[in-house]
């Protein structure tokens, strides 16, 4: 994991350098050393061997080293903000000539320079005394470390050794669980036994402890199984650190009979191989590859299966990481975590018949399965202890008390095995994978907000031409494909929208993350205990623990993440006029006051390497934001939350924003003297945003025509539009072709005759959300005129007079449709046939007007949701409905009691499934956007 930071390190020195080096001299000469020595022991870093990581020698060199590398950050950062800072006062100074060029005194440019030549220097002499010691006591040199060497082969050795005593461990503790699992095995035997002729590969994926390898085993020794398989059956057990010739011997033990086990090992790989394809020609087999970790396994091993178009072989992969079962072209079965039954029975079963008769025994069940989240292997871990202890009620509590330290601790420690997918993580996964430990436990955790802080903590690499955020997202998926997190909730085009990490890898983030010195979450801290000082990210979860200013006013600090009030005394708040002054990151969260009153301190302006700024939480607080924020020359991200923000003018100057996303907020427009100082400002030079949410209002009616140079916009969000600007602003719509959601609303339709039609946006290619909350006369009727890949239209406001399903129907990908208040202001709609092949929901609300609604036979083939809300007029059920096979819920709310009796009373059984899937309850509280 110091990998990641000393490269975090590398570019930013590199970053320095070349845009700072008409300052330097003799220091450019001293940044380029230390530049290239922790370029050399990154490297080394990255090919390490993890097992040596567990040695102590090694583990203090290492963290030695990552002080050294947060030494060196501080020394960089602190000489950016001073030089910053000493620009932004002389630009203070003279900002009624803003035409004059703003330069920083050459006696103060001197002053800084010398101070970073002693730093950096002082940082390069305590890099060599490291480096010396580590020669000193038998470490070889970085530069000396090659993959092949004699020590890195032994070092592989005993990480194989090692790893194959973890995976007996886990094999023995999975071997346990064989509860809740007769439906995975039936569906999995359907796979093997079933479908295509040709040889197929079957694929169990899962994180670590979920039971695999159980599943696979009783697969494997199942009688229908063996019966099926009558050419030979082949169980491999495959380590981290592989070898495709151990794999051959494997199967080799099992189906090759006419050679003696001396001939097999005197054999080379390509004549084993041989052998092995043979003995395996012409008969139905199956192979199973248990615990597979390397894409290349299957690559090496595959030509020596046969693969004959008529015989139904199988091969069955057990595996952690989603993308092998992808490369090796597998049907993929995803096991899932126990429900709450089962886990409880699972742990009955484990601690053996006394306890589970117990009497005492139902006191423990909400906590052991609330802390084991239905990992199997947690189960059987606790299990297995408990079924030591006496049966009283004091000796299971006080085990239960540090139930966190028993899963961690011990030669069966749950962590510890979990702890293998960690090890097993490309460098620069580890550091995204610890960061989801700051988040709340059992929380869902939003992707958008996970990636942002990702890219403002510099954990993602640049790739190409790739934006950060993409290559972010490619993060997320492998971390997923590696059952490091699970998926929450997917948007309508398939991306993440939400995701989760379970309770024992988040203990085991929260656990490396403080090793590695990469965060400290208040769960870990005691009462009454002070933080190290050297602590650069500082998260508080809980809401009752009181972190003191003195936690918080350390200079060192880079990320301060406060998910709750945890601050209880108002003094406590003085800080955050003060601003820890490196600060990268600032989330504040759920606070009733933190800003006195919501007004934020100028100073803040003061952080010029803050990336992302959240002030989320409750929404009836007014954030009020300084101009001085125009210092804030880094920031990225902000984001207000639901909570009303009022933004100066000057947000328009940050050229690094990425993502404003500010639903509330409202950007206040110039006076004349600020246009004066200032020039006008609008949104056209922030060509990086990507984002951009507002409640614009007024504020925006001068720079709506400029919105179309923003050609790196994918989201835009925007109420209250004034009905002067909204013609203008369709036009610079139509030019943002990179949109992926578009959402406008005005709050001024007594003042709309509405506008002639839509602008064409046929070249939005990636648009696939549109949410429409303005009058319009009338839809566009060629259907050209839509983007070609819209997934999900809302219609809010629109006035419309004539019937939008015959034209809405024709979209071709059109899955989500809501049609709410005052949308369509007729008293009939109807379906035609063949029309909304690919609607899976429909939503109707707020049509007063609406009194009949058909449903022609072809159209919705697909639809599995229909709410109907707040349409009071329509008294007869939808003509068509009791047609649509696929249909799974009908929600009916505010409506009718002729509807109801209709619903409730018509005898037969398309109408007994109807009335099975039908809800009279109040739907869930909506966003309106």
């Amino acid at each position: 994991m110091a990998e990641s930071s000393i490269s975090f390190l590398v570019e930013k020195l590199g970053a320095l350098v070349s845009q700072q080096a008409s300052l330097f001299g003799v220091v450019e000469g001293q940044v380029r050393q230390l530049r290239n020595e922790l370029e050399w022991i990154r490297q080394f870093l990255e090919y390490a061997d993890a097992e040596r990581r567990y040695d102590k020698m090694f583990k203090l060199w290492v963290n030695q080293i990552r002080d050294a590398a947060f030494d060196a950050e501080d020394v960089i950062d602190e000489f950016v903000f001073k030089l910053e800072r000493k620009r932004q006062q002389r630009f203070n100074n003279l900002k009624f000539l803003n035409f004059l060029p703003v330069c920083m005194g050459l006696p103060d440019k001197l002053l800084l320079v010398n101070k970073l030549s002693e730093r950096i220097s002082a940082v390069n002499i305590t890099l060599d005394k490291i480096l010396i010691n580590k020669g000193r006591y038998g470490m070889e040199d970085p530069r000396a470390y090659e993959a092949g060497s004699s020590s890195s082969s032994a070092s592989t050795a005993s990480s194989s050794e090692h790893w194959k005593e973890k995976r007996v461990i886990s094999s023995t503790v999975e071997e346990s669980n064989i509860v809740g699992m007769k439906n995975d095995v039936e569906a999995v035997k359907r796979k093997l036994l079933e479908g295509e002729m040709e040889r197929g590969v079957v694929a169990i994926v899962g994180m670590g402890g979920l039971g695999k390898t159980t599943l696979a085993k009783k697969i494997y020794d199942d009688r229908d199984v063996q019966h099926h398989f009558d050419g030979g059956r082949a169980w491999v057990s495959v380590s981290q650190e592989f070898s495709i010739r151990e794999l051959l011997l494997g199967i080799a033990h099992c189906v090759v009979t006419a050679l003696t086990d001396k001939q097999k090992h005197e054999l080379g790989n390509p004549e084993l191989g041989q052998e092995v394809y043979k003995s395996l020609e012409g008969k139905r087999y199956l192979v199973v590859l248990d615990d597979v970790w390397n894409t290349d396994v299957w690559g090496g091993l595959s030509s020596y299966l046969p693969a004959e178009s008529n015989k139904r072989s199988r091969v069955l992969i057990t595996t952690r990481n989603e993308q092998i079962a992808v490369d090796a072209r597998s049907d993929c079965y995803q096991l899932q975590l126990l429900d709450e039954d089962k886990s409880w029975e699972l742990f009955r079963n484990k601690v053996g018949s006394a306890a589970a008769t117990w009497a005492g025994l139902e006191e423990f069940r909400e906590g052991i399965v609330a802390k084991c989240k239905g990992l199997p292997l947690a189960i059987v871990v606790l299990g297995g202890l408990l079924s030591l202890k006496d049966l009283t009620l004091d000796s299971w509590r006080k085990v239960l008390k540090s139930m966190d330290w028993h899963l961690s601790q011990g030669p069966h420690s749950c962590l510890g095995i979990l702890a293998l997918s960690y090890n097993n993580l490309p460098s620069h996964l580890k550091p995204c994978f610890l960061y989801c430990g700051v988040f709340p436990e059992d929380s869902k955790i939003k992707a958008s907000k996970l990636i942002r802080l990702w890219i403002a903590e510099g954990f993602v690499q640049k790739r190409g031409k790739e934006t950060v955020e993409e290559i972010a997202e490619d993060y997320l998926s492998e971390l997923i494909q590696r059952s490091m997190i699970q998926v929450a909730d997917t948007r309508v085009d398939g991306r993440v929208k939400s995701c989760r990490i379970h309770d024992l890898l988040r203990d085991l983030a929260i656990s490396e993350g403080k090793e590695e010195k990469l965060f400290e979450v208040d769960e870990n801290i005691d009462d009454g205990n002070m933080l190290p000082t050297s602590v650069r990210r500082l998260i508080s979860n809980i809401h009752h623990q009181i972190i003191s200013p003195s936690h918080l006013q350390n200079s060192n600090l880079r990320s301060l993440i406060l998910n709750g009030p945890p601050i209880d005394e108002d003094e406590s708040w003085a800080f955050l006029q003060k601003y820890p002054k490196l600060l990268r990151v600032l989330h504040v969260d759920g606070m009733q006051s933190p800003f006195y009153g919501g007004k934020v301190s100028r100073k803040i302006g003061e952080l010029i390497h803050l990336k992302y700024l959240c002030l989320s939480g409750f929404c009836g607080i007014i954030i009020r934001l300084p101009p001085s924020i125009e210092g804030l020359v880094n920031l990225q991200t902000l984001d207000s939350g639901n909570r009303t923000i009022h933004i100066p003018h000057t947000i328009c100057k940050l050229q690094q924003m990425r993502h404003l996303t500010c639903r509330l907020g409202r950007i206040f427009r110039q006076s004349m003297r600020e246009r004066w100082v200032y020039g006008h400002l609008d949104f056209q030079k922030m060509t990086n945003l990507q984002t951009l949410y507002l409640r614009n209002g007024n504020s925006l009616k001068d720079v709506n025509l400029n919105l179309g140079k923003l050609t790196s916009l994918k989201q835009l969000k925007l109420r209250e539009i004034d009905p002067r600007s909204l013609e203008g602003l369709f036009q610079s719509v139509s030019q943002l072709t990179g949109l992926q959601n578009l959402q406008l609303f005005t709050d001024y339709n007594n003042l709309m005759k509405g506008l002639s039609g839509l602008e064409s946006f046929s070249r939005h290619k990636c648009l696939y959300k549109l949410f429409l909350g303005v009058p319009i006369r009338g839809l566009p009727v060629e259907t050209t005129h839509y983007p070609p890949n819209l997934i999900q239209i809302k219609l809010l406001d629109t006035g419309l007079e004539e019937d939008p399903m015959p034209i809405l129907g024709r979209l071709p990908n059109l899955r989500i449709l809501t049609l709410s208040y005052h949308c369509y202001v007729g008293e009939k709609m109807n379906c035609p046939q063949g029309r909304f092949l690919l609607l899976e929901f429909l939503q109707i609300e707020g049509l007063r007007e609406l009194e009949d609604f058909s449903i022609e036979e072809t159209a919705m083939p697909n639809l599995k949701t229909l709410e109907i809300e707040s349409c009071d007029r329509i008294t007869r059920f939808p003509h068509g409905i009791l047609g649509l096979e696929k249909l799974q819920r009908i929600q009916l709310y505010k409506v009718s009691q002729e509807l109801k009796n209709v619903v409730s009373d018509t005898p037969g059984e398309d109408w007994n499934r109807i009335r099975l899937i039908t809800s009279y309850a109040p739907p869930p509280p909506k966003k309106l956007w």
